[in-house]
């Protein structure tokens, strides 16, 4: 008698146990309004959920890098925008001075005006965003342009960025470069063969010449016995008239110039432009010594030499341009980008929703029936612990 009265306390323990678990986990997930709280709960959906929240955190990162990227991007733009309108003010400047009725006055005035430009120039290729230098390539630390002044104003400018751009990624197996690479952006690479604009008679040499933009040579000396220079005579070389390539090397830049000496005639100052190797502040520097003519050139030389700036300037132009259009259609396609993630992420984010979220009027009702099932099973319980002894016997 006993075992049974122990089977039937049991079987009575474990059923009430059972819709009382039940019922509080009903009561957890309505309290919740989630229908997963743990792995338990469902090991699959469980294991879905997981792997879309770990979609999600990767989308978010993804898009939190798109972000940073664009306003980078859009901030450079601008820039770009601010230096191409100084450039055109630039080439309006030297269309005036150009026409020729503007006396040296006039020109030393539109050289401090190009001098003002070039400052401005600089300081936006030396500006940062977020704390960090836009045009030093993967170098962001640093200021990516090195300025030389003398007696105040700029001399040189030379890069000393990163020639690298640092990439971030943007979306699985897709990279995006973040900072410019000014070297890249503010000098032209294509170089051409020198122009020699001068009197002098002096040419260019067969070999490669690695000077850039616009350098000045002078010739001195006598028939026979001619000295060369390109760094205002810090340096020179000697030839006898018969040198068709005469290296003549730059004591401050360390760049050579080969010099067809031949038809060499008489001494004087030569321009000698490249084509192809021009750099927007050397450029700027170049036109404004032009203007205050510093080296003392003739005037129908001198207004050759601004002539051929028009040149330099709209090489220069060119290739902000390209980098204005080259970065308004990356700006496109990484919002495109980012609205595509943002989607992704958003369908993700309802999946799980869907997945997690618990359904109230179904909890209700299961509830509501579970409480029914406790209650009748509270009663049975009742009906049957009260049995006694003499109830079986009867």
């Amino acid at each position: 008698m006993s075992g049974l009265l122990n089977n039937v306390y049991n079987n009575v323990s474990l059923a009430l146990r059972l819709h009382t678990n039940e019922m509080a986990r009903l009561q957890e997930q309505v309290s919740t309004g989630s229908r997963i709280n743990r792995v338990s709960d469902d090991s699959s959906a469980a294991y879905r959920v997981l792997g879309l929240k770990s979609q999600q955190s990767s989308l978010k990162n993804y898009v939190d890098n798109l972000s940073e990227i664009i306003s980078s991007l859009e901030f450079t733009n601008t820039i770009y925008q601010d230096i191409v309108s100084a450039v055109s003010e630039t080439k309006a400047r030297l269309t005036q001075i150009s026409s020729g009725i503007y006396d040296e006055e006039a020109r030393s005035r539109t050289a401090d005006g190009i001098d003002e430009i070039l400052e401005q120039v600089v300081a936006f290729a030396n500006i940062k965003h977020n704390g960090q230098y836009l045009f030093g390539g993967g170098k962001t630390s640093s200021a990516p342009y090195l300025v030389e002044r003398t007696d105040g104003e700029i001399t040189r400018v030379t890069y000393q960025g990163s020639y690298m751009s640092r990439s971030v990624e943007i979306a699985p197996g897709l990279d995006s470069s973040t900072f410019q690479v000014g070297d890249d952006i503010f000098r032209s690479d294509d170089r051409g063969a020198p122009v020699f604009i001068g009197d002098t008679g002096a040419k260019a040499g067969t070999g490669t010449s690695s000077v850039r933009g616009d350098i000045w040579l002078t010739v001195t000396g006598s028939p026979g016995d001619y000295y060369l220079s390109i760094d205002g005579g810090l340096s020179t070389f000697p030839t006898d008239g018969s040198d068709t390539n005469l290296p003549v090397t730059s004591s401050t830049t360390g760049q050579v110039l080969y010099v067809d000496t031949t038809e060499i005639t008489s001494t004087g100052t030569d321009l000698v432009s490249v084509p192809g190797t021009y750099d927007l502040f050397n450029t700027l520097i170049s036109i404004r010594d032009t203007l205050r003519n510093e080296q003392g050139l003739p005037e129908a030389q001198l207004r050759q030499a601004l002539e051929n700036s028009f040149s330099s300037v709209e090489e220069v132009n060119e290739l902000l341009v390209q980098a204005e259009v080259s970065v308004g259609s990356r700006i496109g396609f990484l919002d495109n980008l980012e609205e595509s993630l943002n989607n992704l992420k958003y369908d993700a984010e309802d999946e799980t929703t869907r997945i997690e979220e618990a359904d109230i009027a179904q909890l209700a009702i299961e509830l509501t029936r579970r409480e029914v099932l406790y209650q009748m099973s509270l009663s049975v319980a009742g009906k049957l612990m009260s049995m006694s002894l003499m109830d079986f016997i009867e």
